[in-house]
């Protein structure tokens, strides 16, 4: 069937290999690469035809470029993608359109080849992708194995160091100077790396691109500190990789490696919408297992806030289970041969039965025991890892936590609350106590500091939002919360689902086929769902939560000079030096973060060195030392906010009284 011709190619472009964009550039003469930034521009308002597998795109009467999807959805092979004019395959539009394409997952090797160095003497082919260097684990996260402290072969090594160059090029380029060419020559090092097994490495690589790409774009969803976080790791992972490093989380797993077999019963907690600033939106409904475990199933395509809205109650592909996303949310299931990947992602294969079950309420073990743990517990345990961990891990800062607040007030678009301890109850059971207070005290109704509730996401399309000011309209209010710690902000939770809580006092009334639960990204809360503003007294006065310990210290100067060092180039970090760093540096000394002022002025001292040949003229010093400068600064800031972050969930002045 075809499609009406579209001004604009989003979400009609297939995903790509990264080998296929970096062989279709490096293909280009001199002549033509420096004209491939501004036709790439040009791409976006080009008409699109797609028919079948096929997507076809016009440049002109004689210049057609044909693309034709694998049987996994992406193009794989150079060959399918052709154009119709005289100089292809070695044209400006065919490379173009590829490197406009969205980059497809990392994932399991693309590859038939044997994966082991050579020198190990191994010829295991990739028939075993969760252990791409026979005779050595990798690191799987989900098992816990040890690995054997067994350095990286050589080949591993020279993938590991192609990296390294092609991430140094674009962090001395910046932004500006990371067009299409770098972008080629790092997805070159990214598809290297995955035929190596480096599979931490190949996924950082990928997110540094499709981070470039929407820079260079300027597209509403981008977030300069992703882009940083993401460079950072990797630079860390393959610098660390080409010295040798022995630790076997450096080379991470593939993502798509499903682990089958296993007999699952779990219980829908909540539905989360997803739109990605590349195009994509869908759904993740997560679930939890009766000993705890959380997994997830998702249904995330092209498609953008459209598809989020309409995956709501898209049918759950997982066995012949007749489940739609809202019933699983607020359902079970039953699963025998179940696959499972590393991140806990469920998977649809043929051999995976499922079957529904009746849900349970979040009060019904084994969902109670999300909301028994302390924030302040959970928070330390979640922020207590290094900046060098691998953030695609599964647990972590990603995971969603239970708690049960009060809520407090408002600021700006943010919703104040204060977490309720649990009290025994007759029978021993669990429960929150009613007692009203307005401190941290004996009593011990509220704990802890004042919480931030954030929207999970304030796209205008999804109900988060105006969720939140329905609650911030009830001072008083008890709700059961399922959402996910900020990493970046302080004491700050933002919410995907909501429920009333157990026992005496105002809390929320909701209807009968909602579970006693809200997925705040899609079911609005209405008048009727709250108690009356007479019954939600406030339990103490109006607070402001106070500054943002993180952004409120002078360590936003080193931030701000670690991200411009990526949003602007090597030379913008340099003439930076020449203004007011002698005071930014002075305000971080005197707030006590006497090293980070220190790697801020290596940092800015590296970006202005020179070199002079034997003639004094200047000469390319590299961009080793500066990467590694920049490196340092980088992941110093990064561990310092995480213990500011972490810091926040507990309570001042519950500390100051035992101090007393």
């Amino acid at each position: 069937m075809n499609l009406p011709a579209s001004a604009s190619l989003a979400g009609q472009l297939p995903p790509v290999e990264p080998h296929v964009v970096a062989s279709a550039v490096e293909e280009l003469t001199p002549r033509l690469r420096k004209k491939l930034d501004a036709a790439i521009e040009r791409c976006a308002g080009l008409a699109a035809t797609v028919s079948g597998q096929t997507v076809s795109i016009s440049w002109g009467e004689d210049a057609v470029v044909t693309l034709t999807r694998g049987p996994s959805g992406t193009i794989a092979d150079p060959d399918a993608a052709r154009c119709g004019c005289l100089l292809a395959p070695r044209c400006l539009h065919r490379a173009a359109v590829l490197s406009a394409c969205p980059v497809a997952e990392a994932g399991l090797p693309a590859t038939a080849e044997p994966v082991a160095d050579a020198s190990s003497g191994s010829g295991a082919g990739s028939g075993a992708p969760l252990d791409p260097v026979p005779g050595r684990e990798t690191a799987q996260h989900t098992t816990g194995r040890a690995a054997p402290k067994a350095g990286p072969g050589s080949r591993q090594m020279a993938a590991a160091a192609g990296l390294w160059d092609a991430a140094t090029a674009v962090l001395v380029g910046g932004v500006p100077g990371a067009g299409a060419v770098p972008q080629a020559e790092l997805l070159r090092a990214a598809h290297t790396a995955r035929l190596a097994g480096l599979h931490r490495a190949e996924a950082a690589a990928l997110r540094v691109v499709r981070g470039l790409r929407a820079a260079r774009a300027r597209h509403d969803g981008h977030r300069l500190a992703d882009l940083v976080s993401a460079l950072r790791e990797l630079l860390l992972t393959a610098g660390r990789l080409a010295a040798a490093d022995p630790d076997p989380a450096l080379v991470g797993t593939a993502r798509r490696a499903y682990r089958q077999g296993e007999a699952l019963k779990v219980y829908g907690v909540c539905r989360e919408p997803v739109i990605s600033a590349t195009g994509y939106g869908g759904v993740v409904t997560h679930l939890v297992a009766e000993d705890g475990r959380w997994f997830s199933v998702a249904d995330v395509r092209p498609g953008g806030s459209a598809r989020a809205r309409g995956a709501a109650t898209a049918t759950v592909a997982l066995g012949a289970a007749a489940l739609d996303h809202a019933g699983l949310a607020r359902g079970g299931l039953l699963i025998s041969g179940a696959e499972i990947s590393p991140e806990g992602r469920l998977g649809a294969g043929r051999g995976v039965r499922a079957n529904p079950v009746a849900g349970l309420s979040w009060s019904d073990s084994p969902l109670a025991a999300l909301f028994a743990r302390p924030l302040a517990e959970t928070a330390g345990v979640t922020f207590s890892g290094d900046p060098w961990d691998d953030p695609q891990d599964g647990g972590g800062a990603g995971r969603p936590v239970g708690c049960d607040l009060v809520i407090v007030g408002a600021e700006g678009d943010r919703v104040l609350a204060r977490e309720l301890t649990p009290r025994a109850e007759p029978g021993g059971g669990a429960g929150t106590s009613p007692a009203p207070a307005g401190r941290s005290g004996a009593d011990g109704s509220l704990r802890g500091p004042l919480i931030r509730l954030a929207p999970a996401d304030s796209h205008p399309d999804l109900a988060h939002v105006a969720n939140l000011r329905q609650l911030a309209s009830r001072p008083g209010l008890r709700v059961r919360v399922i959402g996910r710690l900020d990493p970046d902000r302080a004491a700050t939770l933002r919410p995907l689902a909501i429920g009333p809580v157990p026992g005496a006092g105002p809390t929320l009334r909701l209807p009968a086929e909602w579970m006693d639960r809200a997925d705040l990204g899609y079911d609005r809360l209405r008048g009727s769902h709250l108690p009356s503003r007479e019954d939600c007294r406030p339990r103490e006065e109006a607070a402001e939560a106070g500054p943002d310990p993180v952004a409120a210290t002078p360590l936003w100067r080193a931030r701000r000079l670690v991200e411009l060092a990526v949003s602007g180039g090597r030379r913008t970090v340099a003439e930076s030096a020449r203004g007011d760093s002698l005071a930014q540096r002075a305000a971080l000394r005197r707030a006590g973060f006497e090293t980070a002022a220190d790697l801020a002025d290596a940092l800015t001292a590296e970006a202005d060195r020179r070199t002079r040949d034997v003639f004094g003229r200047l000469a390319d010093s590299g961009g080793d030392r500066y990467a590694w400068t920049w490196l340092a600064a980088a992941v110093h800031l990064a561990a310092t906010e995480r213990a500011l972050v972490r810091a926040s969930w507990y309570d001042a002045r519950a500390t100051g009284e035992r101090a007393g």
